[in-house]
């Protein structure tokens, strides 16, 4: 096991560098920052070369980028252009979205994990037929739609909710997370019917029935731990994509997370704040991908790693 997760971090290296050079040259390729500084009017060529100069943007891209690595193993993720650390933009964003996340994955496993166990059990029935259904209207209907619209008859019309978040609290992340893993969850339960379905007929689920064990032995023991390989698998690189990917949510309900932070620097062309921010999303997805690695063998004991 010990050796298998060496060989997995330092498989990482040349994806985590990778991934941040790719980065890295698409958002230094997306516009001139420093004319973004300057607003509409176009700066003067004095104050634009003090600017890039201050910024390091005189340099050439690769030695940004070796500049910008150098400092990123320090714990220096650069400065935004309006003065601030990329660091403490990330210790106020990083949270928001870190509860917004378990809030979203913990209604894909509870919600989306108990919904495809129950239609996998009763495939063909009026309920699986009413799931499946429902999670193909989930799947076609964008998010900013499903999110407005809990918004405008749960916030606006009904008054049930804030129809923006403030403090970040996870009492008010419940609906701003349902809506962000609304598509996931969809995805969530279809996987796990499918893959439920497909065990059923394995051998092992086959003499375990015909030995006479209780049915919910049967279940949770030989046919669930199976089915929630690929479960586990989705869920796990979706942590990566649902931090990174809740801009829409993050601005229909106003939550000033890490979507937020990405926006704003976007917009304003602040390459700092962007490359700081994607790279810890990069870090994120690599992580949660070696724990679904080492959680295979927990969950099928005949996966060993070597």
């Amino acid at each position: 096991m010990g050796r298998h997760v060496l060989r997995r971090l330092l498989q990482m290296i040349p994806v985590f560098v990778g991934a941040t050079l790719l980065i890295f040259l698409m958002v230094n390729v997306m516009g001139d920052p420093v004319a973004g500084l300057c607003g509409e009017r176009a700066c003067d060529p004095a104050t634009a070369a003090q600017l890039r100069r201050e910024f390091g943007l005189d340099q050439p891209v690769w030695r940004q980028y070796l500049t910008y690595m150098g400092k990123v193993f320090t714990g220096d993720f650069g400065t935004a252009f309006n003065g601030q650390p990329v660091t403490e933009l990330m210790a106020t964003a990083f949270p928001v979205t870190v509860r917004l996340t378990v809030v979203a994955v913990l209604f894909e496993v509870v919600v989306g994990v108990t919904l495809g166990v129950v239609t996998g059990l009763r495939r063909g029935r009026p309920v699986d037929t009413a799931v499946l259904l429902a999670t193909l209207v989930v799947i076609s209907v964008p998010t900013f739609v499903t999110g407005l619209l809990l918004q405008l008859l749960l916030g606006i019309k009904w008054q049930w909710i804030r129809p923006s978040v403030h403090a970040g609290g996870f009492d008010e992340l419940i609906v701003p997370g349902l809506v962000l893993a609304s598509v996931s969850l969809a995805y969530v339960t279809r996987l796990t019917r499918t893959s439920l379905v497909e065990n059923r007929r394995s051998d092992h689920v086959r003499t375990a029935v015909a030995k006479g064990l209780p049915r919910r032995r049967i279940v949770t023991r030989h046919l669930l731990r199976n089915s929630l390989i690929p479960v586990v698998t989705f869920i796990g690189t979706d942590i990566g994509a649902l931090m990174g990917g809740a801009i829409v949510t993050e601005r229909i309900f106003n939550i000033h997370g890490v979507g937020y932070q990405l926006y704003q620097g976007i917009l304003r062309q602040n390459s700092q704040t962007v490359v700081g921010f994607v790279t810890v999303l990069v870090l994120v997805f690599l992580v949660a991908n070696l724990l679904v690695d080492l959680l295979y063998a927990v969950l099928d004991p005949r996966i060993r790693h070597a």
